[in-house]
């Protein structure tokens, strides 16, 4: 079970920072509304450059924390939330453009494996 719930917090903190340093300026299918960018997807929602900002931060300081975790637990769970609250977020937001539930996805995954991470962690 530690490895499982050790590879979820790769995971997902993993996914956090490549998308917020590697990925932010690319396309993919998953972005909200057509949006182009991490960005622009953030202005397709109705949200300002400084809530990307402040959400980005947010993001990838959560994921940092998820990685302290890997040895100092009582930062998972913080993290663990944060992350899942801001998923919910996400996918709040799909559907706020009316996306197909596809892009979604991603939300829906990174949602799930927080939540598993925040069981997990109260068993480890």
């Amino acid at each position: 079970m530690i490895w499982i719930y050790r590879i979820l917090i790769v995971l997902v903190s993993g996914t956090v920072l490549n998308v917020w340093f590697l990925r932010q300026a690319q396309a993919t299918p998953y972005r909200g509304a057509d949006a182009l960018s991490l960005k622009e997807e953030f202005l397709a929602y109705g949200l300002s450059e400084p809530l990307f900002y402040t959400i980005g931060g947010i993001k990838v300081l959560a994921a940092i924390m998820l990685l302290i975790g890997l040895k100092t637990k009582k930062w998972v769970k913080p993290a663990g939330q944060i992350i899942a609250l801001l998923m919910i977020g996400a996918i709040a937001m799909h559907f706020k453009v009316s996306d197909p539930l596809l892009k979604s996805l991603p939300a829906l995954a990174m949602l799930s494996m927080s939540v598993a991470i925040l069981q997990l962690n109260k068993k480890v």
